[in-house]
């Protein structure tokens, strides 16, 4: 480089300037910190004077690794290993590996300090700390103690549940300060709050330190999300935090607003996953370090650390998207109520409509009511009407065009006065078997499992596997079956060949809308994406009923229901013109139920039934899958609770090329069957714990490397 430099005319500057570089170099080099040591063993290491044993959970999510290991701690790590923080440890050597005195060996995982001991109950040498990757504590006691309760609910892992509830590290984000605290805003007023009859009383109760339970249904219109952010606010006017999870980016974004709306910036913070990892980790910083004291986001904000929680609120508890599809596969809602018991806080379950869960609630007495009386529903409510097969049958536009003439004649009335939104199933959706008279569904007579016609072969049922020969209604005494779907996918189409000057819009999985204006159009959408139109709908088309009604699963009529009143909710109410018409037989209980806007009947209804016969959330469930033998070999081998009663194992339908995995559905191309375990109320702690020692002694012997067994305790999708 020297000689390089030297010709071209400026050697005598370059040799110069070479002094004052090596001048600098050296300089810099005698101010730079002693290097630290690399992640190792730390051998020949003093260790820390006092608390010398740090008790670490490793980042393993296997279920015979589900305890907590310890290690010693370096001197020069005893002021930066605090519990909570994230540490890496070297794991897996043998004690064969022991070196002046320490163990050694093992590849570098990434863990949690949970505690500092003064000695250690394990009788070999410890392993040293690795590193600790950040002196930023991020789990709380409050926060380790709820992960240990969810794992042990859905049998599953705590490092598992801790990747759920702890967001990846952003260095540059843990460098930033958080904003100072607020002081407590204000106690708001009841606003939108005084429609229901008990709601001023549920927010004065969180205003002045109490902690209320509600289960409540909400009346149709925009108003919820205010009604949200009204109760937060009064959360914190007591000095204490508030959570609420809704089921998506939408939902999110329209909380985010009415809370800065009522209580201003910086009082609280949005946890999305559209953030990005360095803002969304940012948030939820500022939230555990007590610098904001509400949050609002979705499912993976249910483990915000929030401190002093005064209040935790969910929204539309019965949206699948509520339910976490990675490991043990918890639910919002029931996460939430853990937190609820945990913390001793107040607790708000809302939405237009009402799950069993909600209604379970309530019969209990473990949650009130929170409902407005039916003068008020039927001023916010549209008006309802029906059209059933005897309708369509009649109908000669039905049966030429899909369409019966109630629905065109809506469309056409409400195209006057606004936009129009026509709901249509998403693709997917199977209809189960129902007596082809009264539409009951077809029930297996030992299980009361759904049964289906596999291969024309006759009837079996989806649970216990068991033949069905001589199946009749026992509603009607009927023994004729029908699935029958009338198909929709050229709606859109059709409808703007009906009405060629009206744009069309579509709303659904590839891409949602947000909102659209107020303006005439027809917005087709799928059900959950239906864009918020300024001023209301004026109409809504319901189509296709029997494509939610008929689908093979236990939830069909309510989830049918929820996605229902969801759509009417954002029409305009009756007395501004509203209607809403659904094509499905109207006798069916979930349609009654839409024409009456009566969710809490139909849930507490279907509750009553469920109890009967022994269905979930009455009872627990819990499901097994994987490849036949290996299904077979772990109910062989796990020592269930006394009253279990094992349904199946019957096939699990594949999975087709191309398509995405269902959660416990088999990879494509393999074949699984499926086992369903149903234990009465009261036991189902005893069978998550059961399956879950069963899972970790299969891991142990070896059989992670195995054919795959998935068990998922209190599955949406069992039929």
């Amino acid at each position: 480089m020297s000689s390089d430099n030297g010709q071209g005319g400026g050697g005598g500057a370059g040799e110069a300037a070479a002094p004052e570089q090596l001048a600098l170099i050296r300089e810099s080099v005698r101010k730079a910190k002693a290097p630290r040591a690399k992640p190792r063993t730390w051998r020949g290491a003093a260790l820390a004077g006092q608390l010398p044993v740090a008790r670490v959970l490793v980042d393993k999510g296997v279920l015979h690794l589900d305890r907590y290991f310890d290690y010693a701690v370096p001197a020069e790590l005893d002021a930066e290993a605090q519990p909570g923080v994230r540490v890496r440890v070297r794991f897996g050597a043998g004690r064969g590996r022991v070196r002046e005195g320490r163990r050694e060996g093992g590849g570098l995982i990434d863990g949690f300090l949970v505690e500092r001991l003064a000695a250690s109950d394990y009788s070999g040498p410890l392993a040293a700390l690795a590193q600790v990757v950040s002196p930023e504590p991020v789990l709380s006691p409050e926060l380790l103690a709820l992960a240990r309760a969810v794992a042990d609910r859905y049998a599953g892992s705590l490092a598992d549940v801790l990747q759920l509830a702890v967001p990846p590290r952003s260095a540059k984000a843990e460098q930033r300060p958080s904003p100072e605290p607020l002081p407590p805003p204000r106690t708001p007023e009841a606003g939108s709050w005084a429609r229901y009859e008990h709601g001023p009383g549920f927010l004065e109760a969180l205003a002045s330190g109490a902690s209320p339970r509600a289960v409540w249904n909400a009346l149709p219109g925009p108003e919820w999300g205010e009604e949200l952010a009204r109760a937060v606010a009064a959360a914190l006017a007591s000095g204490r935090g508030a959570l609420v999870v809704v089921p998506d980016g939408r939902a999110a974004a329209r909380v985010d607003a009415a809370l800065t709306a009522v209580l201003g910036e910086g009082r609280h913070a949005l946890l999305t996953a559209d953030a990005g990892p360095q803002k969304r980790y940012q948030e939820w910083l500022a939230v555990r370090r007590g610098a904001v004291r509400a949050v609002v986001g979705t499912r993976a904000a249910m483990f915000a650390p929030v401190r002093d929680l005064g209040l935790v609120a969910v929204w539309d508890d019965g949206d699948d998207s509520h339910s976490e599809q990675h490991a043990p596969q918890p639910h919002a809602r029931d996460v939430l109520l853990l937190r609820a018991a945990q913390d001793k806080c107040g607790f708000l379950m809302g939405g237009w409509s009402c799950t069993v869960e909600g209604a379970q609630l309530v019969e209990s007495g473990w949650a009130r009511p929170l409902a407005a009386g039916r003068e008020q529903v039927r001023r916010a409510a549209p008006r309802v009407r029906t059209v059933g097969d005897q309708d369509l049958a009649r109908d000669e536009a039905a049966r030429a065009a899909r369409l019966p003439s109630l629905a065109w004649q809506a469309v056409r009335e409400g195209l006057r006065l606004g936009p129009v939104l026509v709901q249509v199933p998403r693709r997917g959706y199977v209809p189960r078997l129902a007596c082809a008279d009264c539409r009951a569904p077809a029930r297996c007579g030992h299980c009361a499992g759904p049964l289906e016609a596999r291969d024309g072969t006759g009837l079996e049922c989806g649970w216990c596997g068991r033949e069905e020969g001589a199946w009749h209604c026992p509603e009607c005494g009927g023994f004729r079956l029908r699935a029958q779907v009338v198909g929709a996918r050229r709606t859109a189409e059709e409808l703007g060949r009906a009405f060629p000057a009206v744009p069309v819009r579509t709303s659904g999985r590839e891409h949602v809308l947000d909102t659209v204006p107020g303006t005439p159009a027809l917005v087709v959408s799928t059900p959950g994406a239906e864009p918020v139109a300024e001023g209301g709908y004026a109409a809504a088309l319901l189509l296709d009923g029997w494509a939610m009604l008929g689908r093979p699963d236990l939830r069909a009529g309510e989830d049918a229901l929820r996605r229902w009143i969801a759509a009417a909710s954002l029409v305009r109410p009756q007395g501004d013109g509203g209607t809403v018409v659904v094509v499905a037989e109207p006798t069916l209980r979930p349609v009654q139920a839409l024409v009456r806007w009566d969710p809490v009947g139909h849930a507490v209804r279907e509750l009553a039934e469920r109890a009967e016969l022994g269905f979930p959330p009455v009872s627990r469930m819990a499901a097994v899958a994987g490849p036949g033998e290996a299904v077979a070999a772990f109910l062989g081998a796990v020592e269930l609770p006394p009253e279990a009663e094992v349904l199946g194992p019957v096939p699990v339908p594949p999975t087709p090329a191309g398509r995405p995995r269902r959660p416990g559905g088999p990879p494509p191309g393999e074949h699984w069957e499926r086992a369903l375990i149903r234990v009465p109320p009261g036991r189902g702690t005893a069978l998550a714990s059961a399956l879950k020692t069963a899972q970790a002694a299969r891991m142990a012997r070896g059989g992670g490397a195995g054919p795959p067994v998935w068990v998922r305790i209190d599955p949406l999708d069992i039929g």
